[in-house]
């Protein structure tokens, strides 16, 4: 029956990884991707992680990283992000899979009696389960290719079904239609001066163990990977000397599907998957993006406020979308990251004085508000660029309540449920609810636009759609003060009137977003919002340079 039903699927692709973790699976794996769709291959990515947390929505973001919440309202790995700016494509819940949801699947049909008095086990109950999931995207008929990366590294306890459920379906799927695929690491010892490859050895050989054995090694290096260096890892790893693949250390991740080209791995997948109708691979739009990135012509500095600045991966999908939009511009857009609990109205000049920009970052709970909230009145008080996303937006409206309406004590009743002035407000829907694992709101909702605002020069369209992942919003009782005072409801939830975007007119840039735009930021779709804050950080900077320097200011005139 197995056999049956898989004639009728996609072809499978794997990506493990072996000696540790960070070596960009998730970056390979949506850089063979991203060369398959250049060639005409339908292809899709799925994440496999194998923590038990149903997913990473209740994660500090210290412990994994950022959230990224899908236009179906998952609350995903960070991976599918980078699936999503690499393909322009959107992916969904059924692109992320934890432990946590396989057995939660998996007791609540043991629970129903749907295993009819079976002892439930890791095999087959759960594997079958797994393969399930992994075969789900293929069954659809929409993608000619699916790649699947398993989290974690072999050997690590979690990971140990997932692997067996890829060894499983190594056998049962026929042969052309499943390839593995190995990301290991080959140090480069500079004390010997030499790269050393017994950590791929011996990463092979654990999950050769496993039954698994790799199709391509994928060798992630400082150092090239010589001819006589391939084709030992080919002779002690059991796979062809062409299917031994350099990975480089690269500047940017957007040169890595270049990188694989060269090394002719999507070639490579296409011809062990047997895929014989493809043409050749259109990247024109990707190289001309890369060379803006390469060759900037002007150079900003942006204040990254927040308050997980120690982990990069926590702002990641914001830090990527300053790359598309700094492309776009022709402009390197430098991030300065500040810490915005050591932030006070007393330093804030010396800490934010050198910025040709502010973006104050989304976050949840009340440590470094106070510091977001003196960081954006300097802002708005010197014309500097500013942009809030989500509790950014939000500590904009109490800015704006306490120091121009005069509401001293004004406050988000997240971090003070007792404010007299709640101009931010638990939703209303959100009132009844205990459980904290995906019930915020979340996904994409509509906002409607009002005409002749800065929101409306920047999307240039009345209706938009844009993801959510909140449970506070602005309280609409202080909304005709804000408005007399200057401060504009530009864009509106059309069904709840829920607040999506405030804007302060009388600035040069100053505008706040309920939503996470940098969410749906692509290398070929550069989300609006950035790209026009860029330009005003830009324009800044011209003005500044001009002031300092008399020569320039009949150019700017």
């Amino acid at each position: 029956m197995w056999l049956l039903i898989y004639f009728f699927m996609s072809k499978f692709i794997f990506v493990t990884g072996g000696v540790t973790s960070s070596l960009g699976k998730g970056i390979v794996a949506a850089s063979l991707a991203k060369l398959l769709q250049a060639r005409g291959v339908t292809a899709t990515i799925q994440k496999f992680d194998p923590y038990i947390n149903v997913d990473p929505g209740t994660l500090n973001p210290y412990e994994h990283g950022e959230c990224y919440v899908t236009e179906d309202g998952a609350e995903t790995d960070l991976d599918l992000g980078h699936y999503e700016r690499f393909l322009n494509i959107y992916t969904s819940q059924a692109n992320n899979v934890t432990t946590g949801r396989i057995y939660q699947t998996v007791i609540n049909k043991e629970r129903e009696g749907s295993y009819l008095g079976k002892t439930v086990q890791v095999i087959p109950h759960i594997t079958d389960e797994i393969k399930r999931r992994m075969l789900l995207l293929g069954s659809e008929g929409k993608y000619d290719v699916v790649i699947t990366e398993i989290g974690g590294t072999v050997g690590d306890i979690e990971s140990l079904p997932f692997i067996e459920a890829v060894r499983q379906l190594q056998w049962e799927l026929p042969e052309d239609d499943c390839l593995v695929i190995h990301l290991t690491l080959i140090p480069y010892l500079k004390a010997a001066k030499e790269l050393k490859t017994k950590p791929t050895q011996h990463s092979v050989k654990m999950l050769s163990e496993n039954g698994v054995h790799p199709d391509i090694l994928v060798c992630r290096t400082e150092e090239p990977l010589s001819t006589d260096i391939r084709r030992k890892i080919a002779q002690f790893c059991n796979v062809k000397t062409e299917a031994v693949i350099e990975s480089a250390d690269a500047a940017t991740i957007y040169e890595v599907p270049l990188m694989m080209m060269r090394e002719k791995l999507d070639l490579i997948a296409l011809k062990s998957l047997n895929i014989q109708s493809y043409g050749e691979p259109d990247l024109s739009r990707w190289k001309e993006f890369l060379d803006k990135l390469k060759y900037p012509k002007s150079k900003v500095t942006i204040g990254l406020i927040g308050k997980y600045i120690e982990l990069q991966d926590a702002y990641k999908s914001i830090l990527e979308a300053f790359v598309h939009g700094g492309a776009m511009n022709e402009c390197k857009v430098q991030i300065q990251n500040v810490h915005s609990e050591f932030i006070t109205d007393d330093n804030v000049a010396e800490k934010l004085s050198n910025l040709d920009g502010l973006l104050v970052a989304p976050g949840f709970g009340h440590r470094g508000t106070e510091g977001k909230i003196s960081a954006i009145k300097y802002a708005r008080e010197k014309g500097l660029p500013f942009f809030g996303i989500c509790l950014g937006m939000q500590m904009a409206t109490v800015e704006f309540a306490r120091d121009v309406l005069g509401l001293k004590d004004a406050h988000s009743t997240e971090m003070t449920a007792d404010t007299p002035h709640p101009v931010i407000d638990m939703m209303e829907e959100q009132k009844k609810i205990t459980a904290k694992g995906g019930t915020m709101r979340l996904g994409s909702y509509p906002c409607l636009i009002e005409p002749n605002t800065l929101a409306h020069k920047i999307y240039g369209e009345s209706l938009i759609h844009e993801r959510h992942r909140h449970r506070y919003e602005f309280n609409n009782d202080y909304l005709e003060r804000f408005q007399a005072a200057g401060m504009v409801a530009s864009g509106k939830n059309p069904d709840s009137g829920l607040v999506e975007i405030m804007e302060f007119p009388n600035h040069p840039f100053f505008i706040g977003v309920q939503f996470h735009p940098e969410l749906k930021s692509t290398v070929e779709r550069p989300h609006p919002l950035f790209v026009h804050f860029v330009a005003a950080a830009k324009a800044f900077n011209e003005r500044l340079n001009a002031v300092k320097n008399p020569l320039l200011q009949s150019e700017l005139i």
